[in-house]
């Protein structure tokens, strides 16, 4: 399941990763050195986060696991601020190397729903790039407002959410609202109501408010929760799984709808940092 022991330099080392329903992930590599044993004792799996100005990296010490191969640990209290990670591996001298993704047990993500806390949730996510690399997709949300099922209806979107990281969800979400903000001007945006179910909400979204600025073209919706006076809106996001990129598997059909400055469709969809959308365009014209 694993790529054999390699020599520093020879090629890029294959990582096996482990994922915890905390947030953690441990990583299994069988470089450098042989044996299981580090080359130099400054052998370390390298976290750099993608386009980052400063310096943005995190080191974490490569030690035995026991079975001949080589362990990188990164818990969830380590600060893993959002964005996409690449993942090297570093020995001695040698420039650091990227790591290609092996075998990814990630199970404890599916369906994960954590527990009581007010703390900043982790949520990291080890995929493979296009260039086959591996990297880590991570977030860091407090709260988190979890987006679940919607349901295209014929007058407007049914949305159900989850609320996470508030001391008392229930009282946070009777007075919370969503709204949808235009992306082209925050000041124009559409409010729906809040049903709550102690964590659980819900809420609709009327196609026809959402069309009712729109002059052609595309226009976008970002879906937000706000709560109480004094707190901050969240973004309505779906990172509570083992999917890093939504956008092209949880895809919903457009509707169409009869706008007042012409035919129009709407969808939702998942932004590429999974963060919960809508798209007002133009219907296509009907070809005979």
């Amino acid at each position: 399941m694993s790529a054999p022991p390699l020599a520093f330099g020879a090629e890029n080392p294959t990582a096996d990763c482990i994922a915890d329903s905390a947030g953690g992930l441990t990583f299994d590599l069988d470089a450098p050195g042989h044996g299981g044993e580090p080359a130099h004792w400054s052998a370390a799996l390298v976290l750099r986060r993608r386009g980052a100005t400063g310096e943005d990296e995190v080191r974490l010490p490569l030690t035995s696991n026991g079975e001949g191969r080589l362990r990188a640990v990164l818990p969830s209290t380590v600060a893993l601020p959002e964005g996409r990670w690449d993942v090297h591996v570093a020995c001695g001298e040698h420039a650091p190397q990227r790591l290609v993704p092996g075998v990814a047990d990630l199970r404890s993500l599916v369906d994960r729903r954590p527990g009581p806390s007010t703390s900043p949730l982790a949520v990291r996510i080890p995929y493979a790039t296009k260039h086959g690399n591996l990297s880590l997709r991570s977030w860091l949300r407090a709260p988190h407002a979890e987006a679940g099922d919607l349901l295209l209806e014929a007058s407007g979107i049914t949305g159900h959410g989850c609320l996470y990281r508030v001391g008392e969800p229930a009282a946070w979400l009777a007075e919370a609202v969503v709204e949808a903000r235009l992306r082209r001007d925050d000041d124009v945006m559409v409010t729906a109501a809040v049903t709550p179910d102690g964590q659980d909400f819900t809420f609709f979204l009327s196609y026809d408010e959402l069309c009712a600025p729109w002059h052609g073209g595309l226009d976008v919706w970002d879906l937000w929760l706000r709560g109480p006076e004094g707190t901050s809106p969240v973004r309505l996001a779906r990172i509570l799984d083992d999917v890093a990129d939504k956008k092209q598997i949880f895809t919903y059909p457009a509707r169409d709808v009869a706008a007042s400055y012409a035919p129009a469709r709407v969808s939702p969809y998942y932004t590429v940092d999974n963060d919960l959308s809508v798209r007002v365009d133009e219907r296509p014209p009907v070809t005979a």
